[in-house]
């Protein structure tokens, strides 16, 4: 039987955590900078230390272990943000989030005293213990801090603090790399999570203990770790270390799948799941965390490859390719402004969720028609494109999920959002990886001739089909000098091998770009599922009801034109 939302509010707050509404415009301000604070210490962490890598692993060695300082990083914290989002829901966001901080800067020490690889790893995975914690409960606070009808002025800053991050981050670690010493990339974690850990602390307010003893989903989270961690190891090794039909990636599959059925049927008897299926029911919620999956898939081949365009196509240096994506970050902060406010005054999300998932197929596809003669203002225009597009829509995502429940299940839904975007994300970023070395490789021996590829040495033709090649000045100084070893036609050889690189890399990413433009495509005809609002949004976080609350993992009705699924 449908029921109105503000029913299930009334109830909830009879068991349930009620909104901290005692905080005054000031003290909420000051909670809202220390939060972004804390997501652009997580966000940025993600990113800053790749440019500090090769300087690391020349002090410790370890080159074979290599990707694991990404990856330690990944594993940890998109497997924590899920169960961060339900345990804050559960017991108060305050502890998990200040916790969250607190175990990321203990991490960020730890890693900058690291003496071997091994170590540095083991702290990376600590550092993303305490971002997926930052990340789980940080979308979920600015529901703690204002209602539905305020949230849109301010859900475009916590999406532009993930757009500077991802500008900040590679250059913020070249930097300290290059003038201090790699270490300070994790040292420099403090200053700025003291400070967001001392505001928190003194200004946000705990949560109100019930009498109410919940339960925790043991089995389940033990099901999600079996679910997740396979799968991102799968994704992460498949192409690279492994082959994608062999049998370390097959098994790995064999493993999240049967982790995931387990899941699905511990989740539909748990008193508190983690997950709870009966969102699914709820359509604005089924419809948002559909669309971030989608929308994160497209837009990583984006954000990932956008770069290595600008520098090993267009010639850029790493600093100066912040000239092409700091434009992607001006466009979707406007957007995010402009549509924070539309939404706030009119209530209407769905229209606008439309345009932004058009805007951005629109940027995608200018980006794949970019070519080795591109200039650099048709890359600027599409990132611009791409970027506004990006605020329009995805804010106003994560704000029509919110409002569509009860205020007790806003940790889990403000995560699940966010969750499903990176396993997006990351299987984006596996399947364009293998689109890009595959065609790489054919579009490199379609340009190469015959008489280059006889005269070129083997080790230099491998060295040709590496993409870092041209990022890296030393990679192609020593290209460089090897074929000036082979006599006086070398240099010859090596300008006719540049510019074939040049020209497939080029072509592979513009591919990427293109298949990446499908996706999005794909996430216009999904944001026409969302069901529009039909009146203005929540004012408060509670609401006058006679209904009763949904018993747990039962989504709640949505507020605003959320259907729900039968």
């Amino acid at each position: 039987m449908a029921r109105n939302v503000s029913d299930t509010q009334t109830s909830a707050a009879n068991d349930y955590y009620s909104a901290p509404l005692d905080m005054d415009k000031r003290t909420r301000r000051v909670v809202l900078i220390g939060t972004l604070l804390a997501l652009l210490l997580s966000a940025t962490d993600q990113t800053v230390v790749s440019t500090a890598l090769p300087r690391i692993v020349g002090h410790l060695g370890g080159l074979n272990l290599f990707s694991w300082v990404f990856t330690a990083f990944m594993l940890t914290s998109t497997t924590t943000v899920p169960l961060a989002g339900k345990l804050s829901d559960l017991y108060g966001r305050k502890p998990f989030f200040l916790g969250g901080i607190f175990i990321l800067l203990a991490g960020s020490v730890a890693a900058g005293t690291s003496q071997t690889m091994t170590q540095l790893i083991i702290y990376r995975a600590i550092q993303g213990l305490g971002a997926g914690f930052i990340m789980g409960n940080a979308f979920a606070v600015i529901g703690d801090l204002f209602p539905p009808a305020e949230r849109g002025k301010y859900q475009g800053l916590f999406t532009g603090v993930f757009g500077v991050a991802s500008i900040l981050g590679p250059t913020l670690g070249g930097f300290l790399t290059d003038h201090l010493t790699w270490r300070a990339v994790f040292f420099i974690n403090l200053p700025v999570g003291l400070t967001a850990l001392t505001i928190l602390w003194t200004t946000y307010p705990a949560h109100v203990r019930t009498a109410v003893k919940r339960s925790i989903d043991y089995s389940g989270a033990a099901f999600l770790v079996m679910t997740i961690v396979p799968l991102l190891l799968a994704l992460v090794w498949g192409g690279s270390e492994y082959g994608w039909a062999s049998s370390e990636i097959i098994s790995l599959f064999v493993l999240s799948a049967t982790g995931a059925a387990a899941l699905i049927w511990n989740e539909a008897r748990a008193a508190e799941p983690i997950i709870p299926l009966g969102l699914f029911k709820n359509r604005v919620f089924a419809v948002g965390v559909v669309l971030s999956f989608v929308t994160g898939m497209g837009l990583f081949g984006v954000v990932n490859y956008m770069p290595t365009f600008v520098q090993g196509v267009l010639g850029a240096t790493a600093t100066n390719s912040g000239l092409v994506t700091s434009p992607f970050m001006l466009g979707m902060v406007t957007a995010s402004i402009i549509s924070g406010q539309l939404v706030s005054r009119t209530g209407r999300y769905r229209p606008l969720i439309i345009i932004g998932t058009i805007i951005v197929t629109v940027g995608v596809f200018l980006l794949s028609q970019l070519t080795v003669g591109s200039i650099w203002a048709a890359a600027i225009g599409a990132m611009i494109v791409t970027g506004f597009g990006v605020g329009l829509s995805m804010p106003i995502v994560n704000l029509a999920v919110q409002n569509s429940v009860s205020h007790r299940q806003l940790g889990v839904v403000s995560s699940s959002t966010q969750f499903f975007r990176q396993i997006g994300g990351t299987i984006g970023t596996a399947i364009f990886g293998t689109l890009l070395t595959n065609h790489l490789h054919a579009n490199l021996q379609h340009q190469l001739s015959p008489d280059l590829i006889a005269q070129t040495p083997q080790p230099l033709l491998k060295t040709l089909e590496e993409p870092r090649t041209l990022l890296s000045p030393e990679a192609l100084d020593r290209l460089r000098s090897g074929f000036e070893a082979i006599g006086p036609t070398g240099i010859d050889l090596y300008n006719r091998a540049f510019d074939a690189m040049r020209v497939s890399l080029a072509d592979a990413i513009s591919l990427v770009f293109f298949v990446a433009m499908c996706v999005t495509a794909g996430s216009i005809l999904i944001s026409f599922l969302m069901p529009d609002s039909r009146e203005a949004l929540r004012s408060t976080w509670a609401e006058p009801e006679a209904g009763r609350e949904p018993a747990p993992g039962e989504a709640a009705e949505p507020a605003l034109g959320g259907e729900m699924i039968s």
